[in-house]
């Protein structure tokens, strides 16, 4: 059985592109790759909780960020973990713009969209990290 692939969302609270992240991390872990993908919270990385820094480290990770910042990408490499590939909200955007995600507590149907656009774009990658031939 091959490794799960580990999907660390940024968790930029109350920014629209923090929603989509979180909310495409979601649809890849529970919808698109399920037991093929975990969902690793951002936090408890933060926090220093050694068990998840020790699962970060026997597994390549994919950081979803939000913003600039790559803050999902800097906390998984401070924390002693690999990012395989690191995905930054914006730009799913740019290749999709006609989507312009708004609402923070709640996406409107544009954020949920962008975030269903994400996960395909995770779900290939978590594909070509597994070997796995993708189907899209």
């Amino acid at each position: 059985m091959k490794e799960k692939v580990l999907i660390v969302p940024c968790s930029g609270i109350g920014k629209s592109l923090g929603s989509v992240a979180r909310e495409g991390a979601y649809v890849v872990t529970e919808e698109l790759c399920p037991g093929r993908t975990q969902l690793m919270p951002l936090a408890l990385l933060v926090l220093g909780d050694k068990e998840t820094q020790i699962e970060l480290s026997s597994a390549g990770a994919i950081a979803i960020d939000g913003c600039v910042r790559a803050c999902a990408a800097k906390v998984v490499e401070g924390a002693g973990g690999r990012v395989a590939h690191g995905l930054q909200v914006l730009d799913v955007c740019r290749r999709h713009p006609d989507l312009k995600p708004s609402g923070i507590s709640e996406l409107d149907e544009s954020g949920h969209k962008l975030a269903h656009a994400l996960a395909e774009e995770v779900k290939e990658l978590v594909d070509n990290m597994r070997g796995e031939v993708s189907h899209a």
